[in-house]
């Protein structure tokens, strides 16, 4: 059985992050002997990322922290054809200023969850329209066109699955592994970038690219895929029956993202720890997860830790009641309409209590009348559930 022996191979494979890789074994020999540079691409077809991404945001973390030096290449030429990958059809052709103002977004996105200190390395954003707006088409098919095997292209999944289903595949599309494949000869010849990374569905693509620089440059290089991540009802991470998990606040609150994490379900806690967390290994293996209060305590760290990575410490929607207000006792409807994002009067608060929707530190609460007092406070806070969906704290001060 395969023990990788590099903190970069190690970290990656105990946290789940591995799903193909071209030949790990070497790959974790190199990065033993060398810092390595290494890959990741994002198309600009959106305005912002969505959490569907988070995993190669995270890898990008683990890249910095093992020593290695991660490039970041913004599709500003690839987003004009559009990748068949996982598509049922064609994607809409953008112009050109809406994909530069994707691009700028899709950035800021990144940046937020890249190490800024000066003892990792800091990540390199590249935009591939740099060397693909100005290809010569004869020479570039002269050059490259001959070592790609369009029999070994019609096996890939991001085709063959298209023509299984006997949806159009244009040839725009047919033509996208194959400019993908030249971006990492690209980096190869430019960065000396020796591996690149990306989802599962860009497994095709990444194969291209390997394959094309073995034969231009006559260099071992690898590629990595990482896993499609599910949720335990089987669902694609990052969509929701309410639409995308966005990480740019101006399209999901940060109290938002919060909640999506708060309200995983139970048997994804643990593996989304291990995944969009930096808590250590050891410390989730100890986390307990056998009781309610244990699910429910371990899923507020999870969405704690995630919320911080893509938003800032603190930066969750929070409240505060001072200690005094509670000499007497306070009202629990009072208590509750304080967030008046999810309480709008207190005669709804009031009707959410009597239909036992309200909890407070674990309790149901079904008298509207019930007062909270200083005794009921648990370290210095209140912790609220409405429903099964909505969750906060409040702070006593």
């Amino acid at each position: 059985m395969f023990k990788p022996k590099s903190k970069l191979i190690k970290e990656l494979n105990s946290r789940g992050y591995i799903h193909q890789c071209t030949n790990i074994e070497e790959l974790d020999k190199l990065a033993c002997k060398k810092k390595l540079v290494i890959y990741v691409g994002f198309d600009c077809t959106a305005e912002s990322l969505h959490i569907g991404s988070l995993i190669q945001l995270m890898f990008i973390r683990i890249i910095q922290k093992t020593g290695h030096q991660p490039i970041v290449l913004l599709g500003g030429g690839t987003s004009k054809i559009g990748d068949p990958s996982g598509k049922d059809k064609s994607r809409q052709l953008l112009d050109n200023n809406e994909i530069t103002k994707n691009s700028i977004n899709i950035k800021k996105d990144i940046e937020k969850f890249t190490i800024k200190n000066q003892e990792v390395k800091k990540v390199k954003f590249l935009d591939n329209a740099i060397w693909l707006e100005n290809i010569n088409y004869i020479n570039f098919l002269r050059t490259y066109g001959k070592n790609v095997s369009v029999n070994k292209m019609l096996t890939m999944d991001s085709v063959s699955e298209r023509l299984k289903r006997e949806q159009p595949l244009s040839f725009l599309e047919f033509n996208y592994m194959i400019i993908q494949a030249y971006d990492f000869l690209e980096l190869n010849n430019r960065e000396n970038c020796l591996v690149q990374i990306g989802g599962s569905d860009q497994w095709g693509n990444i194969i291209a690219g390997v394959d094309l620089v073995r034969r231009i440059n006559k260099q071992e290089v690898f590629g990595l895929t990482t896993p499609l991540i599910t949720t335990s009802s089987g669902e694609k991470m990052g969509k929701t029956n309410k639409g995308a998990v966005w990480l740019s606040d101006k399209l999901l609150s940060s109290n938002g993202y919060w909640q999506f994490w708060r309200n995983v379900d139970d048997k994804d806690v643990i593996k989304f720890l291990k995944l969009f967390t930096e808590l250590e290994i050891e410390n989730i293996n100890k986390l307990k997860n056998n009781s309610s209060s244990d699910i429910n305590n371990n899923k507020k760290i999870l969405a704690d830790e995630a919320t911080n990575l893509c938003h800032g410490k603190n930066i969750t929607d929070s409240f505060t009641i001072k200690k005094n207000n509670f000499a007497k006792g306070m009202e629990i409807f009072k208590i509750i309409s304080i967030n008046k994002k999810i309480i709008k009067s207190n005669s709804e608060a009031r009707r959410l209590i009597r239909g036992g929707a309200v909890k407070l530190n674990q309790k149901i609460i079904t008298n509207e009348l019930e007062k909270f007092t200083e005794k009921d406070i648990k370290n210095k806070k209140i912790e609220v559930s409405i429903g099964k969906k909505n969750h906060f704290t409040i702070k006593i001060n």
